[in-house]
Order: structure tokens, then sequence, then C-alpha cells
């Protein structure tokens, strides 16, 4: 690739682009608007001073602390590790590694092991049940967890010994099925930090780093997303890069791995991610509404599987038809729940049994499943801990989608927020810059 060429490439990226600028007086405006839905939607911006101090006092001594657990957990640290995550990701929750063997591949799913400090005794745990999520607002975001422990202690940086949760899966190289699960606590070592850019150029570069293991990755999670496609499991971005593909599959995998442990090797309470399906007169009224969009067909060999009926049209349909077909079909989508009973399994996924593990600095589901893979044991309020959890994930989603339409009122285009942030240029700058144009005038 030119020079060019690179600065060309570059340019069109949200770093090449710079922050969107805005002046003091939309700030404000931003500030108030963001305050108000706060308010509405009972969510808690700052931390109180307790479990600040508390978050503090857990970032201490850290690389002490991990050599102290070294006796007591697998030490992965020679294994080659990386991350993959967004250009502007603030934390680093997973991380992957993975070996092709004659018979399986073995796969490691390496999750921050956030309930080695954070624990139902804690007041930071405390704090995680009243907030249930990271609510990710267009260039704002509010935390389940204190910034000062999920980006340190809890972020699997790259060139630094991490506490880790790790989910390894020794997977049928013919059918990607499940040879073996085990679930432990390890310490790795992240040899990169990639972003998804830089993941799909090592793809294509095949004397990059990591370029072997990255390809082999690739090539199981493509794998893994047909077979999903195949056995009727939805898909409303069927056109994602590769590594995008790869993160989700991979996290999918492990979901399901320890659900799977959990339900059919234990039998134990948990926090599942349960997600009823559609009436079919709600899907039929779904599949005329796309049906009858403009340069859009339905393959007729479909219609009895409305998921395989929607993946198939997405795959072919004109791409100003893309946002109309997925929604139509989350108009008709129920809202899937955290429920202790897993029972009626995951509609959209087409998983008889599901549920997270894989984001615990983000999510309180995912905290609270560490906490009973790791012990054993389940909350006494697990059921109200899931009511409250699936509560706070409407408003968090909620919250967004009314910030984002206000964005549009007040002249942002809330994907650019979003990906390139904001830059609040002073008033006097704002003068200075006008005097300047008069002048030249």
């Amino acid at each position: 690739m030119s020079d060019d060429t690179s600065a060309q490439a570059a340019a069109g990226t949200a770093e090449g682009q710079g922050p969107v600028e805005i002046d003091e007086e939309l700030a404000r405006h931003l500030e108030n608007k963001r305050e108000e839905l706060f308010e509405k939607f009972e969510i808690r911006d700052e931390f109180p001073q307790k479990v600040m101090d508390e978050a503090e006092e857990r970032t201490t001594d850290v690389q002490q602390e991990i050599q102290d657990e070294l006796d007591e957990r697998e030490d992965l640290r020679d294994l080659t590790t990386w991350t993959t995550d967004p250009v502007d990701a603030q934390d680093f929750d997973d991380a992957i590694s993975i070996r092709e063997n004659e018979e399986t591949f073995t796969l490691w799913v390496h999750i921050a092991d956030v309930t080695h400090y954070v624990h139902p005794e804690s007041a930071m745990w405390a704090e995680a049940v009243e907030r249930g999520n990271t609510v990710y607002l267009p260039a704002y975001t509010i935390h389940m967890l204190p910034p000062m422990l999920a980006e340190t202690v809890c972020s699997l940086v790259p060139n630094e010994d991490r506490l880790a949760h790790t989910v390894q899966m020794e997977l049928d190289k013919e059918t990607l099925s499940y040879d073996e699960i085990d679930i432990y606590k390890s310490v790795i070592h992240s040899d990169e930090r990639l972003t998804y850019t830089q993941t799909e150029r090592r793809l294509d570069e095949p004397d990059a780093d990591l370029h072997d293991e990255i390809s082999l990755v690739f090539e199981v999670a493509d794998r893994l997303h047909e077979q999903r496609k195949e056995d009727g499991s939805l898909v409303l971005n069927p056109r994602r890069d590769r590594a995008h593909t790869i993160i989700e599959e991979c996290m999918l995998k492990a979901n399901k791995a320890v659900t799977h442990v959990l339900m059919w090797n234990r039998g134990v309470e948990a926090m599942y991610r349960v997600h009823p399906q559609p009436t079919p007169d709600e899907w039929d009224k779904a599949l005329v509404e796309i049906q009858d969009l403009d340069g859009v067909s339905i393959p007729g060999d479909t219609w009895d599987d409305p998921r395989k009926a929607v993946n198939a049209t997405l795959e072919t349909a004109p791409e100003r038809q893309l946002g109309k077909i997925q929604w139509a079909v989350m108009k008709v989508m129920p809202r899937a729940k955290y429920m202790s009973d897993p029972f009626g399994g995951h509609h959209a996924l087409n998983f008889d049994i599901y549920g997270h593990f894989t984001s615990p600095i983000r999510r309180l589901s995912d905290l609270i499943n560490h906490y009973i893979v790791y012990t054993n044991d389940v909350p006494e309020d697990l059921a109200a801990l899931c009511s409250a959890a699936s509560d706070k994930q409407k408003a968090a989603e909620t919250c967004e989608r009314e910030y984002k339409q206000f964005l549009q009122e007040v002249g942002l285009d809330p994907n650019a927020v979003n990906n390139r942030g904001i830059e609040v240029i002073p008033d006097d700058e704002d003068e200075e810059a006008e005097d300047t144009e008069t002048a030249e005038q």
C-alpha cells in the first residue's frame, strides 16, 4: 500500500477525521439533557466515595497480588493471547487463544476475573447491583464499576500479567461441538491489543504478527457462524467484517459452554438469558412487511422458519433496505430478560439454554454468573437480581435511544459522535476564528 493510499485510508477512519467539534453552549445543552435522562431513568452517574475508596484500595500492589495468586491458578502466561476491541474501548474484558490439534481445536476465552476484586460483601458489588450495567451514550459512558478498577486491574491490557477466568473448550474438528469444557481461574499475559481494523489487516498480511492465530480463529468462527444460521439462529447483521465475526462467535461459544456446565453438569440456578418468541401472527406480520419492500424478496423455501427467512432475505436485499428489514423484525420481537429458570431458551439465537459470562465489567448478569461458577453458590435474592438487571437494561437502552434522538434534534450525527467523540471549542476561540475570517474578507 502506497503512502498516499495509506493516508486516504486513515482519513476515512474515526481517528483520521478527529473529534466532532461543538461550542460551549451546545455542550451545556447536552449536559442538561443527560442529567434530565439520568433522573428520568434513575441512572447513577457519580460513584459514592465509599465505592471509590474501595476501588482505589483494590488497585494497589497489583503485580504482587497476581504473583501471590500463581500457586492457586493455571499459569497461561506463555500462551499466545490477544484482545480485539473497538478503537475507543476503555477496558478489555475478554481475550482469546487458539490451537489446532489432530482431532480438535482448543479455544480459550479468557475473561477478566472481576469477582476477585468485586464480591457480595464489597461496596462495589452493592453499587453494581444498583446500576445493573454500563450505559453507553455517544461520547459519554456511565460505568457499572469504578473506571479506576475496570480500566486497570480488570482490564486485560497487553504486556502485563492479569487475573482471568478462562473457558477452555475442546471443539471437535468436524462438528465444532464441545468434546470437553473446562472453566478455571488463571493468570494470562496478553501479547497485543488489536482493534477491529488492525485485525482485518493482519488477516490480509501473511507476514504480520499473529496472522496465523487470527486466521485459524477466523476459520473456526466463520464455520460457527454458518452453523448457527443453518440451525436457525437469527443474524440481523449478516455483513459484519471478519474481526466482529471472530469476537461474536467466540463469545457466544464461551457463554453457551458456561451455561451448559451450570445447567447440565452442576444443575444450579444462574442468571440465564431468556428470549421469548413472537406469536405466529406477529412473525407473519413482519414477513409480509419485509416482502412488500421494494427490491426485496423472501426465498420461497424459507417461509416455514421465519428466522431463516429473515437471514436469507438480508443476504440478498439491497443495502438501502437492510434497516427496514431489521426494524420490521425488531418491532415484533419480545424483549429478552434475565431469569433464574432457563427453560424457554433464547429464540433469536435458537439456543435451548443461554446465559452471559463474557462481560463482567459492564453487565451484572456476567458478574453474578462468575461468582456462581467459582463458588457453586447462588445468591439468595437471585430472582430479584434477574428482575432488576432486566429493568436496568431496558432503562439503559431507552435512555440511549432518547439521547441519540436529542443529538439529531440539535444537528449532531449520533454515529459520528459515538465513533469520533466530542471536542468542546471555547467561545473565545470561536470569536477569534470569526475575527480572522472577517479580516480576510
